[in-house]
Protein backbone atom coordinates (compact mmCIF):
# COMPACT_ATOMS: atom_id res chain seq x y z
CA UNK A 1 0.00 0.00 0.00
CA UNK A 2 0.93 3.40 -0.80
CA UNK A 3 0.43 6.58 1.28
CA UNK A 4 -0.61 9.49 -1.80
CA UNK A 5 -0.57 12.27 1.10
CA UNK A 6 2.28 14.21 0.16
CA UNK A 7 0.92 14.68 -3.30
CA UNK A 8 -2.62 16.36 -1.02
CA UNK A 9 -4.32 13.31 -1.83
CA UNK A 10 -7.15 12.43 0.64
CA UNK A 11 -7.01 8.37 -0.33
CA UNK A 12 -4.74 5.00 0.00
CA UNK A 13 -4.13 3.55 -3.36
CA UNK A 14 -3.64 -0.18 -3.55
CA UNK A 15 -1.02 -1.29 -6.56
CA UNK A 16 -1.71 -4.67 -8.16
CA UNK A 17 1.03 -5.97 -11.23
CA UNK A 18 -1.04 -4.86 -13.19
CA UNK A 19 -1.12 -1.46 -11.86
CA UNK A 20 2.13 -0.57 -11.63
CA UNK A 21 2.82 -0.02 -15.33
CA UNK A 22 -0.21 2.28 -15.11
CA UNK A 23 -0.08 6.39 -14.40
CA UNK A 24 -1.76 7.58 -11.72
CA UNK A 25 -3.81 10.60 -12.78
CA UNK A 26 -5.31 12.27 -9.65
CA UNK A 27 -8.05 13.05 -8.82
CA UNK A 28 -8.74 9.81 -7.68
CA UNK A 29 -12.07 8.19 -6.91
CA UNK A 30 -14.03 7.74 -4.94
CA UNK A 31 -14.39 11.24 -6.27
CA UNK A 32 -16.01 14.12 -3.97
CA UNK A 33 -17.26 17.05 -5.87
CA UNK A 34 -14.33 19.20 -6.07
CA UNK A 35 -12.54 15.83 -7.61
CA UNK A 36 -15.15 15.68 -10.28
CA UNK A 37 -15.16 18.78 -10.81
CA UNK A 38 -11.45 18.85 -11.59
CA UNK A 39 -11.78 15.71 -13.61
CA UNK A 40 -14.58 17.07 -16.15
CA UNK A 41 -12.23 20.50 -16.60
CA UNK A 42 -9.22 18.28 -16.82
CA UNK A 43 -11.36 16.90 -19.61
CA UNK A 44 -12.47 19.71 -21.47
CA UNK A 45 -8.49 21.17 -21.21
CA UNK A 46 -7.14 17.82 -23.01
CA UNK A 47 -9.79 17.48 -25.45
CA UNK A 48 -9.43 21.54 -26.90
CA UNK A 49 -5.67 20.91 -27.19
CA UNK A 50 -7.09 18.88 -30.65
CA UNK A 51 -3.50 16.32 -29.21
CA UNK A 52 -4.93 12.64 -29.71
CA UNK A 53 -2.03 11.36 -27.72
CA UNK A 54 -2.29 13.44 -24.59
CA UNK A 55 -5.82 12.85 -24.72
CA UNK A 56 -5.40 9.29 -24.72
CA UNK A 57 -3.66 9.38 -21.75
CA UNK A 58 -6.54 9.62 -19.71
CA UNK A 59 -7.77 6.69 -20.39
CA UNK A 60 -6.13 2.85 -19.71
CA UNK A 61 -4.35 0.90 -21.99
CA UNK A 62 -7.89 -1.55 -22.58
CA UNK A 63 -10.31 1.72 -22.19
CA UNK A 64 -13.78 1.10 -23.62
CA UNK A 65 -15.36 3.32 -25.32
CA UNK A 66 -18.94 4.14 -27.47
CA UNK A 67 -19.13 7.37 -29.51
CA UNK A 68 -22.22 7.92 -30.92
CA UNK A 69 -22.42 4.59 -33.49
CA UNK A 70 -18.80 3.42 -32.87
CA UNK A 71 -18.07 0.95 -30.50
CA UNK A 72 -14.26 0.08 -29.81
CA UNK A 73 -11.26 -0.45 -27.53
CA UNK A 74 -7.80 0.76 -26.31
CA UNK A 75 -5.77 3.59 -26.29
CA UNK A 76 -4.40 2.93 -30.21
CA UNK A 77 -8.22 2.83 -30.95
CA UNK A 78 -8.89 6.37 -29.12
CA UNK A 79 -5.95 7.81 -30.92
CA UNK A 80 -7.41 6.93 -34.44
CA UNK A 81 -10.71 7.51 -33.50
CA UNK A 82 -9.60 11.80 -32.15
CA UNK A 83 -7.16 12.04 -35.32
CA UNK A 84 -9.79 11.35 -38.06
CA UNK A 85 -12.28 13.23 -35.90
CA UNK A 86 -9.78 16.57 -35.53
CA UNK A 87 -8.65 15.94 -39.44
CA UNK A 88 -12.87 16.29 -40.62
CA UNK A 89 -14.19 18.32 -37.42
CA UNK A 90 -11.90 22.21 -37.67
CA UNK A 91 -12.37 24.80 -35.59
CA UNK A 92 -13.33 22.54 -32.50
CA UNK A 93 -14.25 24.43 -29.29
CA UNK A 94 -15.69 22.22 -26.43
CA UNK A 95 -17.32 23.30 -22.99
CA UNK A 96 -18.20 20.18 -20.88
CA UNK A 97 -20.21 20.45 -17.34
CA UNK A 98 -20.31 18.05 -14.41
CA UNK A 99 -23.68 16.36 -14.62
CA UNK A 100 -23.50 13.97 -11.57
CA UNK A 101 -21.00 11.71 -9.77
CA UNK A 102 -20.82 8.73 -7.61
CA UNK A 103 -17.95 6.70 -6.25
CA UNK A 104 -16.01 5.85 -9.41
CA UNK A 105 -18.86 7.49 -11.62
CA UNK A 106 -19.14 10.39 -13.40
CA UNK A 107 -22.01 11.80 -15.54
CA UNK A 108 -21.18 15.06 -18.14
CA UNK A 109 -23.31 16.77 -19.91
CA UNK A 110 -21.23 19.08 -23.36
CA UNK A 111 -21.25 20.77 -25.80
CA UNK A 112 -19.05 21.92 -28.67
CA UNK A 113 -18.54 23.58 -31.95
CA UNK A 114 -16.81 22.73 -35.51
CA UNK A 115 -16.67 23.74 -38.97
CA UNK A 116 -16.60 20.63 -41.16
CA UNK A 117 -13.53 20.50 -43.01
CA UNK A 118 -15.43 19.05 -45.98
CA UNK A 119 -19.01 21.07 -46.67
CA UNK A 120 -17.57 24.57 -45.03
CA UNK A 121 -20.85 24.14 -42.81
CA UNK A 122 -20.95 25.03 -38.89
CA UNK A 123 -22.08 22.79 -36.29
CA UNK A 124 -22.98 22.77 -32.43
CA UNK A 125 -23.00 19.61 -31.09
CA UNK A 126 -24.90 18.33 -27.91
CA UNK A 127 -24.18 15.24 -25.61
CA UNK A 128 -23.77 13.40 -22.77
CA UNK A 129 -21.48 10.86 -21.46
CA UNK A 130 -20.55 8.51 -18.62
CA UNK A 131 -17.70 7.75 -17.22
CA UNK A 132 -16.40 5.30 -15.24
CA UNK A 133 -12.61 4.68 -13.46
CA UNK A 134 -10.05 3.04 -13.09
CA UNK A 135 -8.63 2.95 -9.18
CA UNK A 136 -5.53 5.07 -10.84
CA UNK A 137 -7.64 7.76 -11.95
CA UNK A 138 -7.42 6.60 -15.43
CA UNK A 139 -10.90 6.08 -17.32
CA UNK A 140 -11.53 2.79 -17.71
CA UNK A 141 -14.79 3.17 -20.17
CA UNK A 142 -16.73 6.57 -21.62
CA UNK A 143 -20.11 5.94 -23.52
CA UNK A 144 -20.88 9.62 -25.39
CA UNK A 145 -24.70 9.84 -27.01
CA UNK A 146 -23.91 13.10 -29.23
CA UNK A 147 -26.63 15.26 -31.70
CA UNK A 148 -25.31 17.61 -34.04
CA UNK A 149 -27.40 20.75 -35.36
CA UNK A 150 -26.23 22.74 -38.21
CA UNK A 151 -25.60 26.18 -37.05
CA UNK A 152 -25.31 29.59 -39.03
CA UNK A 153 -21.02 30.97 -38.51
CA UNK A 154 -22.90 33.77 -36.75
CA UNK A 155 -24.79 32.12 -34.35
CA UNK A 156 -21.63 30.26 -32.32
CA UNK A 157 -21.12 30.70 -29.30
CA UNK A 158 -17.64 29.17 -28.60
CA UNK A 159 -15.41 31.99 -29.65
CA UNK A 160 -12.40 31.95 -27.69
CA UNK A 161 -8.92 31.58 -29.50
CA UNK A 162 -8.45 27.72 -30.85
CA UNK A 163 -6.92 25.85 -27.42
CA UNK A 164 -8.68 25.85 -23.32
CA UNK A 165 -11.41 27.75 -22.90
CA UNK A 166 -10.63 30.85 -20.80
CA UNK A 167 -11.19 30.77 -17.12
CA UNK A 168 -13.49 34.51 -17.71
CA UNK A 169 -15.37 32.34 -20.12
CA UNK A 170 -19.10 31.15 -19.30
CA UNK A 171 -19.71 27.66 -18.73
CA UNK A 172 -23.03 25.95 -20.43
CA UNK A 173 -25.43 27.11 -17.68
CA UNK A 174 -24.19 30.03 -18.11
CA UNK A 175 -24.79 30.28 -21.38
CA UNK A 176 -27.66 28.84 -22.02
CA UNK A 177 -28.97 31.54 -19.24
CA UNK A 178 -27.49 34.00 -21.94
CA UNK A 179 -29.08 32.43 -24.98
CA UNK A 180 -31.81 30.27 -23.95
CA UNK A 181 -31.42 26.25 -23.64
CA UNK A 182 -32.98 25.68 -27.71
CA UNK A 183 -30.44 26.03 -30.05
Amino acid sequence: MMRLGHLGLRSRLHFSTRMTSQVVRPPLPPFNLADAEQKVRMAEDAWNSRDPEKVSLAYTEDCIWRNRDCFFQGRDAIVRFLREKWEKETEYRLIKELFAFEGHRIAVCFQYEFKDADTGSWYRAYGNENWDFAENGQMKRRQASINNVVIAEGDRRFTWDLGPRPSDFPGLTDLDDQFGMLL
